[in-house]
């Protein structure tokens, strides 16, 4: 995708632009946010009130902004905005255009403000444009047992199932994010209608990536995921886990040391003794990104000549 750094920065998830200085001048007075409105700008404010009638109150600084219910979301055509896409804003930054300025009953000049016209934006001018093996910031709104949500672009958003957020397999998305967290990641496919599933393993790294950062002798700290007769699967990282007898008494989410026997890449095997297990003394290596940008037409996580191969071809 062309420009995508530059694109992904204007159109990225909501919670981003608070900060940025564009967004501080224009909140600063009623000429800066006049200015913002001629420009077209793409702002964010905080929303702090859900009146009765569903119109949210957002604080921008200089004085306050007032967005109807039907300007809170874009919704497919036929559809209305649904009353918890808008209570759930109250006490988050959301994004918006201003549209214009009015007077209230009370003689308070506010500002008029519209989210629905900011993600139509964001959907034709960057979404519509992106293609399957484009990565891409998001960040996660909410989870659910067979998902994670997240915000791809000005409040939009796509559902990355739980079987693509690791190659270590969990129980649950909240083994791995929580709502508000930024992350990345991959455009899967693209449905009729515009609809963007999303991925997110391919960028944490192949086996043999992984796999470098240990050395067959240490001893790390690693997260039990897995209890099988036959073995038990213990997390080293979010793409890697490795293999450690059985042992009774243990619970999957357990924090483990384990001493590294070997790494074997032909059969994606790493061979571990359990040292010890223990909870809340420790903690899993953090979720370390290999791509956070750019575009990938495949990605083979299984080293070259493995007894079996596990890649995702998105073009």
């Amino acid at each position: 995708m062309e420009n995508n750094k530059n694109l992904r920065g204007i159109w990225g998830p909501e919670g981003g632009r608070s900060a940025a200085q564009e967004n501080r001048e224009a909140t600063a007075s009623r000429l800066g946010l006049e200015r913002a409105m001629q420009a077209g700008a793409i702002l964010e404010g905080t929303a702090v009130l859900c009146g009765g009638d569903g119109r949210l109150i957002i604080d921008l600084g200089c004085m306050r902004g007032i967005m109807e219910r039907e300007e809170v979301q874009l919704c497919p055509a036929g559809e209305e905005v649904r009353d918890i896409a808008v209570i759930t804003r109250v006490g988050k930054r959301i994004c918006f255009v201003i549209t214009g300025f009015s007077v209230t009953e009370d003689g308070e000049e506010v500002a008029v403000l519209s989210r629905r016209e900011a993600q139509r934006q964001c959907r034709e001018q960057y979404l519509d444009r992106l293609v399957p093996g484009d990565v891409i910031p998001a960040k996660i709104t909410h989870l659910e047992h067979f998902g994670a949500f997240v915000d791809v672009g000005c409040g939009i958003v796509s559902l990355l199932p739980i079987d693509c957020i690791s190659v270590s397999r969990i129980s649950h998305p909240s083994d791995r994010f929580f709502a508000g967290m930024p992350v990345y990641v991959v455009v899967k496919s693209i449905e009729p209608g515009g609809r963007i599933s999303v991925s997110h393993k391919e960028l944490l790294g192949t086996w043999e990536e992984n796999a470098a950062l240990f050395t067959p002798g240490e001893t790390v700290t690693g997260i039990v995921r897995s209890i099988e007769e036959y073995g038990v699967f213990i997390e080293l990282t979010p793409n890697l886990a490795g293999l450690a007898e059985y042992r009774p008494g243990l619970t999957v989410g357990q924090s483990a040391a384990v001493y590294i026997k070997n790494l074997i890449p032909a059969r994606m095997k790493v061979k571990l003794v359990l040292v010890d297990t223990y909870r809340g003394e420790g903690k899993a290596r953090d979720m370390e990104y290999f791509i956070t940008d750019g575009h990938m037409d495949a990605w083979r996580y299984s080293p070259a000549g493995a007894n079996r191969v596990i890649e995702s071809v998105f073009s």
